[in-house]
């Protein structure tokens, strides 16, 4: 299936959205999260944390759609797609770590006050990479 370039540009643009993953009873549970999208895969990152409902629901059943908007809320992309789920941050300088590093500066840019304190609480928050393999979005832009 063609991905509209217009939708994948307005997901593009922005770094906020509603991840959707699903309940064990199949209701959708909801978290604002920040993220970058990779046109090229698609593919969106997110950190995650270890633990929370999010990531136990997509270990379960990794179906998710991330719901982005304009900033006047009235044009929007829904990126869907299975997500895959990096390993959990547990050293310093370990891929996963390397990883949320790079997303960092994808979303917020190179400024950040102290990198080896980033790097620390990465580990101490048990954080990991949700990387969602985008092969649908439909949507409206206006």
């Amino acid at each position: 299936m063609a991905i509209d370039p217009d939708l994948l540009a307005l997901a593009g643009s922005r770094n906020l959205a509603a991840l959707a993953a699903l309940k064990r009873d199949g209701r959708p549970q909801l978290s604002m999260v920040n993220f970058h999208l990779d046109p090229a895969g698609p593919i969106a990152r997110v950190s995650v944390v270890d633990g929370r409902a999010k990531v136990a629901n997509l270990r379960r059943d990794p179906r998710a759609s991330l719901l982005v908007t304009s900033k006047d809320g009235w044009s929007y992309a829904v990126l869907e797609g299975d997500a895959h789920l990096s390993e959990v941050a547990r050293e310093e300088d370990d891929a996963t770590v390397e990883e949320l590093v790079e997303l960092y500066r994808a979303i917020r840019g190179e400024d950040h006050p102290d990198w080896d304190d980033y790097r620390r609480a990465m580990v101490a928050d048990g954080r990991l990479v949700l990387r969602l393999e985008v092969t649908k979005v439909y949507g409206l832009v206006q």
